[in-house]
């Protein structure tokens, strides 16, 4: 069989199976698609490596096949809303909604077109972000870290390691009135179960969370609680300081603080 005939078949067969290598001038032309990261955090609070990875294993690098647009609202909720807004008019191609319950609130309200993926510490049933687990319904879907569901399981842990207490203080988030309720609810029932004290603190800022660690000075409780999502996980550093600081028993929702005490 000439040559050329072989090379020709061999073209056919591409083909047909779908695995045509463009040459790459032409490759150069085509727009890359846009991924939109929308997250309550700051980027130096961003410790997901696991997101790019993600993506590199599914076949898409940052810079040479995908593009990624991020917008970050440095722990200021109320910027959320004109980011995933830019985001829409950008069209892009799907959302990543990062940093907590927040984010995939404020970019549903945006859109209902534009695919949006979340990972969150509390019931997205319960945040009203999908219908059900098995059914997501609508343009979301995500994981659910169960981070927010553990809370009095974190208590029944800082009981263990600090048998003498009494008093716990449980630092909550305000702005996020769905994770804050779900976690005082929580601890409260389980303090009642074990005897324990219990004295609530809001922080949704760092000067609040530093005013909040003012009042534990003054209190002197036994353990803190910290809870989950913005604004503690971007502000972590300064959680962990504070908490050496004041030299106070501490739980938290994430290991990442573990690595900032590092």
């Amino acid at each position: 069989m000439p040559d050329c005939e072989l090379r020709r078949r061999e073209f056919i067969t591409l083909l047909g199976g779908g695995a045509v290598v463009w040459p790459h001038a032409a490759r150069a032309q085509q727009p890359l698609p846009v991924i939109g990261f929308l997250s309550s955090q700051s980027p130096d609070g961003f410790t997901e490596p696991g997101f790019r990875q993600g993506l590199k294993e599914t076949g898409y690098v940052e810079g040479e096949n995908v593009a990624i647009e991020y917008r970050w609202a440095e722990g200021q909720l109320d910027r959320l809303p004109a980011l995933a807004a830019d985001l829409v008019r950008r069209q892009v191609a799907v959302i990543v909604a990062a940093g907590g319950g927040p984010s995939p609130l404020v970019a549903k309200a945006a859109t209902t077109t534009i695919p949006i993926v979340f990972n969150v510490g509390d019931d997205p049933v319960k945040l009203g972000l999908v219908t059900s687990l098995a059914r997501p319904g609508g343009n979301l879907t995500g994981i659910n870290f169960f981070a927010a569901e553990l809370a009095a399981k974190r208590l029944e842990l800082l009981r263990e390691l600090v048998p003498a207490a009494v008093r716990v203080a449980v630092l909550v988030n305000p702005t996020n009135p769905a994770s804050a309720g779900s976690t005082v609810r929580d601890v409260e029932a389980a303090a009642r179960a074990t005897g324990l004290q219990i004295q609530i603190l809001n922080a949704g800022n760092s000067r609040e969370i530093n005013a909040a660690f003012a009042t534990l000075e003054r209190v002197r409780p036994d353990a803190l609680l910290v809870g989950t999502g913005p604004p503690f996980t971007s502000r972590r550093v300064q959680l962990v300081q504070l908490v050496t600081h004041h030299r106070i028993p501490a739980i938290y929702a994430g290991r990442q603080m573990r690595k900032s005490a590092g």
